[in-house]
């Protein structure tokens, strides 16, 4: 079986290996798979334990692309603060990320990205590489061929903006008044995803200030005419929604000048007070690098020193994001991620045999029962009556819970025998509550907010950078139907509305999307085990049709792969890509789950990972099987090739974790968690 092209993007696509049979294995290899799966589990399990933080947490390192890397330095530029060794550390790690053709890519042997190689070009320029330099030529002739700054998302020309080597009149106008605008009003700042509202509204304050710093070199090489750098773009036709917001900036651009100065004054006003309101106790902005280093230019902006505590701890949380590396170089996260490291580490723990009151499982359970968000947030906007209850990303956000750790966390602390049985079920109880009134009017659940599924941000000329709203997801859902699962909650009226839409959202395929986790791979491997644990048999058509795309998409070598370009071409890419350990573990949870544990299948995917660990227990993953935004953001999590093996070969080896006695035992809770 040979390797095909994708014609429209001139990668490889790996070849599909046949069919597995739904049949007991009988091919010699399977001889020795359960010794090889408790020897993997074995050393895997010691390699997590020996990794925990004496805090009772795990973290992974969480790798983006190097636009968070540029756009820090450009940050410390801007403000004033750059110093070299920060910036000959960020530039030792940009140039190693670069690629042959001078280009820099946003996930792993990924295609060139033009706003990556900009900002990226500009970082290193920034500390001192010279623009007729081998490496800078190459970037600079790719840039060029693909149209130049011009052609660059709009964030990365805000960027430029800063420095004068883009003119404001030529971005999309954000006036500060949008934070004004009521909740029912198209276009509130409520109607864009959390992730989005966070960086929009700092950036209304950036866009009505217009800055501009002295720019400490030109960027002529990056324009295809540098006497025309910006050269007129026809308009989208105005009978498209495209055509109807471009227009509809031209007036708000028009419009600038007649608002009068005190009310812009005082919408500016607002925004900042809208920020600092939502600055966490650690200093950041939703625990996310983005909206954090916005908000501290905004708020520089509006007057705020770099003194003010505002600011000053702002700056701190920054510096927290960089993870310094052997080699001397320094990465910047986009994010961190400790409570959804630790509670998916106590779920791989427990399903691989780890005693359920092993100490460092009660250290992980009370540092997670320590960080429930027990307040308020911006959710809250939409359910003003919903009492709070439930668990953030990071390890500081309590003004955005999400939905989906809430579940998780749930679901690893019903592994652990904990000694205040009471302070769990509470918690517990909570975020149940919590996660049935967060559900959307079609049955599903969203990450962040309720019902975040307005037609009109994506639409917006500024939204170029990625998703900005926040629709159900079949991921996220199908956390959420296996969370109410173990608590005894699978015939509950909202639970099974969760299971139908679940059903109807399958692909033709078999095979469900993957809004969070890469991709058909992820979503499948979601889904699957939340509809056979809320008690859809085995044999049911839909999972049925699940199991046999996951057949025909394992890999000649055993494994499962799926590469990020079947966010843009599905068909050729769907369930496509060179096996890794996580997506591996995804399609063996999902053939567990489904009945399959003796078939060829599982055989060869549980004997892949085996083959495949390292000495030390781990398993070596650089492709990104992590989704911010789907194609525009992805994320290479660091833990993720530790837990999600793990929990596969635990569950290959002990079976379901969630059985009929757990859920009998958990009869109880229906009465005392079930009420909304």
């Amino acid at each position: 079986m040979t390797a095909t092209t994708d014609g429209s993007t001139g990668a490889t696509i790996p070849p599909r290996a046949a069919a597995a049979s739904d049949t007991d294995s009988t091919d010699p290899l399977a001889a020795g798979v359960p010794e090889a799966a408790e020897r993997a589990a074995a050393r895997a399990t010691e390699f997590l334990l020996a990794r925990q933080d004496p805090e009772g947490w795990w973290k992974g390192d969480l790798e983006t692309n190097v636009t968070m890397d540029a756009e820090d330095l450009l940050l410390r530029q801007f403000l004033g603060i750059r110093d070299d060794a920060t910036t000959r550390a960020a530039a030792l790690f940009i140039r190693g990320e670069q690629r042959e053709d001078g280009a820099w890519a946003t996930f792993y042997g990924g295609p060139g990205d033009l706003s990556a190689t900009v900002e990226a070009y500009v970082a290193l320029r920034l500390a001192g590489d010279a623009p007729d330099a081998p490496h800078m030529a190459r970037a600079s002739a790719w840039v060029r061929e693909r149209g130049g700054i011009a052609s660059a998302r709009v964030f990365t020309r805000i960027w430029l903006a800063l420095f004068g080597w883009w003119k404001w009149e030529d971005l999309p106008e954000l006036p500060p008044e949008l934070i004004w605008f009521p909740t029912w009003f198209p276009l509130n700042i409520y109607d864009f995803g959390c992730w989005a509202r966070q960086t929009i509204v700092p950036l209304t304050i950036v866009s009505a200030k217009r800055p501009v710093r002295p720019a400490p070199f030109t960027l002529d090489e990056l324009h295809t005419d540098p006497a025309n750098p910006n050269p007129p773009k026809p308009l989208a036709p105005l009978a498209s929604w495209d055509g109807a917001f471009e227009r509809l900036d031209r007036v708000v651009h028009r419009l600038r000048k007649a608002v009068p100065r005190r009310v812009r004054r005082a919408a500016m006003n607002a925004a900042a007070r809208w920020i600092v309101e939502r600055q966490e106790n650690d200093g950041c902005w939703g625990g996310i690098q983005p909206p954090a280093v916005y908000s501290v230019i905004a708020l520089h902006l509006m007057g705020y020193d770099l003194q003010h505590p505002v600011m000053r701890a702002g700056l701190e949380s920054l510096d927290r994001f960089a993870v310094w590396r052997e080699d001397g170089s320094r990465m910047i996260e986009a994010c961190q991620s400790p409570v959804w490291d630790t509670c998916l580490a106590v779920i791989a723990l427990a399903d691989a045999g780890l005693s359920a009151d092993h100490p460092q499982l009660l250290k992980a359970a009370d540092w997670m029962l320590a960080e429930e968000i027990r307040r308020p947030g911006d959710w809250s906007v939409k359910r003003p009556e919903l009492p709070p209850g439930g668990w953030a990303f990071e390890f500081h956000n309590d003004n955005y819970p999400d939905i989906d750790d809430t579940a998780e966390v749930a679901l690893a602390l019903r592994r652990v025998r904990h000694p205040q049985p009471d302070r769990v079920d509470g918690a517990i109880a909570r975020a149940v509550r919590w996660n049935f009134g967060m559900q959307s009017k079609n049955g599903a659940w969203g990450a962040f907010d309720v019902d975040n599924t307005s037609p009109f941000p994506n639409r917006l000329p500024f939204c170029d950078f990625g998703e900005v709203i926040d629709p159900p997801s079949a991921d996220v859902t199908a956390h959420v139907v296996e969370m109410m699962a173990a608590e005894g909650l699978a015939h509950d009226p909202r639970t099974r509305r969760g299971i139908t839409w679940l059903l109807a959202e399958q692909e033709a395929d078999g095979s469900w999307f993957g809004r969070w986790g890469v991709n058909y791979v992820y979503g499948t491997g979601s889904v699957v085990p939340a509809l056979t644990a809320a008690g859809l048999p085995v044999s049911h058509p839909a999972i049925r049709r699940a199991v046999h795309w996951l057949q025909q998409a394992q890999n000649d070598d055993g494994g499962w792969g799926e590469d990020l370009r079947s966010y843009k071409y599905a068909r050729e890419w769907s369930g496509r890509g060179d096996s890794t350990a996580s997506q591996t573990a995804w399609a063996l949870m999902a053939l567990l789950a489904a009945g399959e544990r003796d078939s060829e299948a599982v055989e060869r995917g549980v004997r892949w990972l085996a083959d495949t660990q390292r000495d030390d227990g781990s398993w070596d993953e650089p492709h990104f099987t992590g989704t911010g935004f789907p194609w525009d953001f992805s994320i290479n999590y660091h833990l993720y090739r530790q837990v999600f093996p793990l929990t596969a070969l635990g569950r290959y080896l002990h079976g379901d974790p969630f059985g009929k006695a757990h859920l009998a035992a958990r009869r109880g809770v229906r009465a005392t968690a079930g009420g909304s």
